[in-house]
């Protein structure tokens, strides 16, 4: 058993005998995390699971509180601890990338990218509004920034 960084998740490697899924396979995360615009399925023919798939799931989360689920515990400790943990990755994800580390820097920003949905569900932002605000960007891409003249 080993524990992560900031100690606060465990990495557990057992001898198991039979599913470890409720859904009858061997493990819970079979499913990679993949952009919306990539049609290639995901592990054993299961479709692929993009960022909206996620936001559903921690949004059912949310709802249904499932004993021992890492994303229940977050939104039972409320919106401070949401915030601390986006914080951490955050820095994290720095860290990773200065040190030139791609593999580390991705495992990071996946980290991020869920800890930032989770505070997404949390407030009730919907992915779409921040397709939206990005596009909106798109079109004012030419803004200048204007600095006083000392």
């Amino acid at each position: 058993m080993t524990a992560d960084c900031d100690r606060d998740a465990l990495v557990v490697r057992v001898k198991k005998e039979g599913p470890a899924c409720h859904l009858g396979t061997d493990s819970c995360f079979e499913y990679p995390v993949e952009p919306e615009r990539t049609p290639r399925a995901g592990a054993f023919g299961q479709p692929g699971f993009g960022t909206d798939d996620l936001y559903e799931m921690l949004l059912d989360r949310k709802e249904k509180r499932p004993e021992g689920s890492y994303t229940s515990y977050l939104f039972d400790k409320g919106i401070d601890k949401i915030l601390k943990k986006v914080g951490e990755e955050s820095t994290e994800v720095i860290i990773a990338g200065k040190a030139g580390d791609k593999a580390e820097t991705v495992y990071e920003i996946a980290d991020l990218a869920y800890h930032v949905l989770v505070l997404m569900a949390d407030m009730g932002i919907e992915p779409e509004e921040i397709r939206a605000e990005l596009a909106s960007r798109h079109i004012i891409d030419k803004k200048v920034k204007q600095e006083k003249m000392v």
